[in-house]
């Protein structure tokens, strides 16, 4: 299974969410299949985009929040899972696409390639309640149809091939991108009167 399949298979459903990914190939991939205002790529901090997604659900109660991120930012920031059972935001869907690869800073294996490091298992340990691994397509429309209903946090790991899209290039730089999610959230707090 591909990360841009699994984008593609969800899109429809987050399209007006709140949408937080990570650097490289999992923002370029939900970039080019159509960029809202509600999306916020998290380029050039690697690690961050689940803190971010805290953030977000702690202060937007309202408001569903999606992080998509990598094993390899998820491992550069291991204590975010940790922070996430402890405030367990009832808004908030972390997936985790797992390529086994550092696909978007060079390529090189990252520690779940060799089936030693579980990111399930660790979030798991670190006290999540609802964590779902995931290997093809109708298991990931499954957890991600699960996730979205349930009033309480949840994790997926998709298992995907370490593929990235063909070219890489958006028409705006993060501030920018940044400027416009919040005027976004702003937005969408003064319509809800919150």
């Amino acid at each position: 299974m591909e990360r841009a399949q699994c984008l593609e298979l969800i899109y429809p459903e987050i399209e007006d969410k709140l949408v937080v990914t990570i650097m490289g190939a999992c923002a370029q991939e939900l970039y080019d299949l159509g960029h809202k205002e509600n999306f916020f790529y998290l380029q050039h901090a690697m690690g961050l985009a689940s803190s971010i997604g805290l953030g977000l659900a702690t202060h937007l109660p309202d408001e569903k929040i999606f992080v998509l991120d990598g094993d390899g930012s998820v491992l550069m920031n291991l204590g975010t899972l940790t922070t996430l059972a402890r405030y367990r935001p009832k808004n908030l869907v972390h997936i985790i696409f797992d390529n086994g690869s550092l696909l978007s800073t060079g390529g090189f294996d990252s520690h779940t390639t060799s089936g030693i490091t579980d990111l399930a298992a660790i979030a798991r340990g670190a006290g999540i309640e609802h964590v779902v691994s995931v290997d093809g397509p109708m298991e990931f429309g499954e957890a991600f149809v699960e996730a979205s209903e349930r009033e309480d946090l949840s994790v997926i790991v998709a298992h995907v091939e370490a593929v990235g899209p063909d070219n890489y290039g958006m028409d705006f730089a993060l501030p920018e991108n940044a400027f416009r999610f919040k005027r976004c959230i702003a937005e969408r707090r003064a319509a809800s009167g919150s």
